[in-house]
């Protein structure tokens, strides 16, 4: 075989490589979309307060599966959708890592709403992180009456399973990957 023929193969098999991959990622969006959709529903029906939070955000992100794991030095991530103005904009990936008095597994899930520009800024530009001033409501009828925002963002959870010996958001970065194939849908 010369070499303009193994080229043209390999060039070939790279393109064919590269449209598997696109073609996984977009699935593995499709399917946090749809969870994240189903999340929505699930909040707004243990406190129908939140719908007004989802109407009138900025913007919000929800992050359908977050996994977290600890013995002592304690990991989470997850993927969430991201909207602005209601309209899907883009996907985001969340990582977690905190130290302290922790032990166990959970899963749960996370909305956090922007309630400005600026705030949601940081999220698009990849500056956004948790501290520990930012405190997780967990969700129940009435959690959304005394919302408070702090810099900006207001994070609620809600359990999925599991048992663990702390709750905090504390510490999470996140990473914003804008979708412009959903801007119109």
């Amino acid at each position: 075989m010369g070499i303009m023929k193994k080229t043209k193969l390999i060039l070939v098999t790279m393109l064919f490589m590269s449209m598997i991959v696109f073609a996984q990622k977009s699935d593995k969006d499709k399917e946090i979309i749809s969870d994240a959709e189903t999340v929505k529903v699930e909040f707004i029906a243990l406190d129908r307060g939140l719908e007004s939070q989802f109407d009138n955000a900025t913007a919000y992100v929800i992050f359908p599966n977050v996994g977290k794991g600890a013995v002592v030095v304690g990991a989470a991530s997850g993927h969430g959708a991201v909207y602005k103005n209601g309209k899907l904009v883009g996907m985001a990936s969340m990582k977690q890592l905190d130290v302290g008095a922790q032990i166990g597994g959970k899963a749960y899930s996370e909305v956090i709403f922007f309630n400005s520009e600026e705030a949601f800024k940081k999220l698009k530009n990849n500056e956004l992180e948790l501290t520990s001033q930012v405190a997780a409501i967990a969700v129940e009828e009435g959690t959304s009456m005394n919302t408070k925002f702090t810099d900006g963002l207001a994070v609620f959870v809600k359990p999925k399973a599991g048992l663990m010996a702390e709750v905090s958001v504390g510490g999470q970065k996140f990473e914003f990957r804008p979708l412009d194939r959903y801007k119109n849908k």
